[in-house]
């Protein structure tokens, strides 16, 4: 149990940690675009770390790829703020969670106009 929640408050930290400091960027391809952290997953051993990243007004696998490069800025950031025997790898990976829940949306929307439009 508290294996699991110390895992959690990690996971919770290096979320805070990649969503505050991914504007101190100095990448042309990131400035003016929303990029946040939806979900960091830690593995049992604490080696690796997949962070999820919501991309809104650019390209995610371009702000993915700059991300990537950034890996040794995070790592180090992370290692300042967490006290952890070793930082684990940093991988990065698209979130397509609320590009889903938009469609979904949208054709509730249509769904709801259909039916609306065949009563009358």
């Amino acid at each position: 149990m508290a294996k699991e929640f110390r895992r959690e408050m990690i996971e919770s930290e290096i979320m805070k940690i990649i969503n505050t400091n991914v504007s101190n960027l100095r990448d042309p391809k990131i400035q003016g675009k929303l990029i946040s952290a939806t979900r960091v997953e830690l593995s049992r051993d604490k080696s690796y770390a997949d962070i999820y990243v919501s991309v809104f007004g650019g390209d995610a696998d371009e702000i993915i790829a700059v991300l990537e490069k950034a890996k040794g800025f995070f790592k180090s950031i992370i290692g300042r703020n967490i006290r952890m025997y070793k930082i684990p790898e940093l991988r990065f990976h698209k979130d397509t969670g609320i590009e889903e829940s938009i469609k979904i949306h949208k054709l509730l929307d249509e769904i709801s106009q259909n039916k609306g439009e065949e009563n009358e």
